[in-house]
């Protein structure tokens, strides 16, 4: 599963400005409508609203997910009518910014799943709803002090958006036919001269969190690019990364001329036997693959040594919603055990929970643990000392641009 704050165009910034919605600016929207002050009266008041979720719908087990499990059961626990529509990235915020523009008194959609530049952008338009994320329930067996929760591409979350997913960049291999994969960017390198065609990976969201893995590498490491967006930082270590691209390019599939344009169409390669890799920003999605049929069982996911993107994805709020009341309830739902422990199994989505279980009652302790374990991923332990933060949102933005004029275009 990639992370939903998907690949916003640089040209946005510019828009925004132009419209006059600058950093901290409000851009004029109305005033979010007021929630009532009581948990127990936001929940009366939900009931009988139609929630407007807008949210990626490129995976069927995730829309299975929502559809044929969340949402029966906010109806009949809460009588909420769920309504979800498509939409993500600079598309959502480019939605948001119209109503804006428009002096709409309440917005079309009342839950955004973003993450990364795509709430950058929301915030910069004044779009979401916030602080809500102390208010719900739930949330106190969220552990905030994680920084790979309590920062979204090096941005304080400050209760503006609500985790709901946690997963790490993990590459995928049919042990049949690389038995011992290469596990360093130079090992890598050294083993896509070897193997002509065998390797690639897509120009979309996952693809880009996959250089960005490399890009820190490159930079010197862990930490190496944290904080603000650093030109001279980033430019120094682009330009390295580029070059070794461009000197290993046309050992790639299709020589390297063309790239998937999504992970699903790489997973399609993959399972094809067309590539001998696939990637994933959810680690344990390989299992979840394994079990759809797609993925052989010999398939298996690991990390680089180096150290590759941990990623979590929220839930926000937007500021005109027209039912916040019902968009807290439905929110406070998906982050609660039942929802988390459901969504986590790899038959069902194989999503990291955001929340911490020694925080939970020991009957639901019990019951995570009693998961099925992992079969084809390495186990989250494991890997954790290899997760990385993810960078500013503009470093996202710049790698996505850069790879086309520096790759795509050359």
């Amino acid at each position: 599963m990639r992370s939903r704050g998907a690949h916003v165009s640089r040209a946005l910034p510019g828009l925004l400005l132009a419209a006059g919605l600058g950093t901290g600016c409000s851009g004029g929207a109305p005033p979010a409508a007021a929630v009532p002050a009581s948990w127990d009266e936001t929940v009366a008041a939900a009931r009988g609203q139609s929630v407007v979720w807008t949210m990626w719908q490129g995976d069927p087990y995730i829309n299975a997910y929502v559809r044929d499990w969340v949402t029966p059961r906010l109806r009949d626990e809460f009588g909420i009518d769920l309504v979800v529509v498509g939409g993500q990235g600079a598309q959502l915020t480019s939605r948001l910014m119209t109503e804006i523009e428009a002096g709409r008194t309440r917005s079309a959609t009342d839950i955004v799943w973003i993450n990364g530049e795509t709430f950058y952008q929301l915030r910069q338009l004044g779009a979401l709803a916030g602080p809500f994320v102390a208010d719900l329930p739930n949330a106190a067996a969220i552990d905030f002090s994680n920084p790979f929760i309590a920062r979204d591409f090096q941005q304080p979350v400050e209760g503006f958006e609500c985790p709901w997913g946690n997963v790490q960049l993990a590459i995928i291999h049919d042990t049949r036919r690389v038995a011992d994969p290469p596990r360093t960017r130079a090992a890598l390198a050294a083993w896509v001269r070897a193997h002509p065609g065998r390797f690639t990976f897509d120009s979309s969201f996952t693809g880009m969190t996959f250089l960005k893995s490399l890009l820190i590498d490159v930079a010197g490491g862990p930490g190496a690019l944290d904080g603000p967006f650093d030109e001279a930082r980033y430019g120094a270590a682009a330009a390295a990364l580029w070059d070794s691209l461009r000197s290993i390019r046309r050992y790639f599939w299709k020589a390297g001329r063309t790239f998937p344009e999504g992970v699903a169409q790489l997973h399609q390669l993959f399972a094809a036997g067309e590539v001998d890799f696939t990637m994933s920003n959810n680690d344990g999605e390989v299992d979840n693959k394994v079990l759809q049929g797609l993925f052989p069982e010999t398939a298996r996911a690991y990390v680089l040594d180096g150290g590759t993107i941990q990623n979590t994805h929220y839930l926000g709020i937007v500021s005109r919603a027209e039912h916040p009341e019902g968009a807290r309830v439905v929110i406070n739902f998906l982050i609660s055990p039942e929802a988390q422990l459901h969504k986590l199994e790899p038959g069902v989505w194989g999503d990291g929970t955001v929340l911490d279980v020694s925080r939970l009652p020991e009957t639901w302790r019990a019951r995570f643990a009693a998961v099925p374990g992992r079969r084809f991923a390495p186990p989250r332990a494991e890997i954790q000392p290899h997760a990385l933060q993810e960078l500013a949102p503009e470093y996202m933005i710049r790698i996505s641009d850069d790879f086309r004029t520096e790759i795509l275009e050359r």
